[in-house]
């Protein structure tokens, strides 16, 4: 879903997000996957609701947003300095 996103296939990376909710009928999916198929389309707004979400389930990967270069477009939004801080972690 990133992937396409990154690479304008909106409809594409829309319906990776349509199957994601359909697999969360039966199966938990990480919020987390949202936010980064958002990021992939530039919807900051989404992806952060999405990462609030993902804090608030204390997901264990949410520590690589502070390195992992799949976050590099939510540097420069004052709520990842934010967010960020409130996993003390170093932006």
């Amino acid at each position: 879903g990133f992937a396409y996103g990154k690479t304008g296939q909106r409809d594409e990376a829309l319906g990776v997000i349509k199957r994601l909710d359909e697999i969360s009928q039966t199966k938990h999916v990480p919020p987390q996957e949202k936010a980064i198929i958002y990021i992939g389309l530039n919807d900051k707004d989404k992806a952060f609701t999405y990462l609030e979400e993902t804090y608030k389930e204390k997901f264990s990967a949410l520590v690589g947003i502070a390195v992992d270069p799949l976050f590099d477009n939510l540097r420069s939004d004052p709520r990842y300095a934010i967010f960020v801080q409130r996993l003390n972690l170093t932006p």
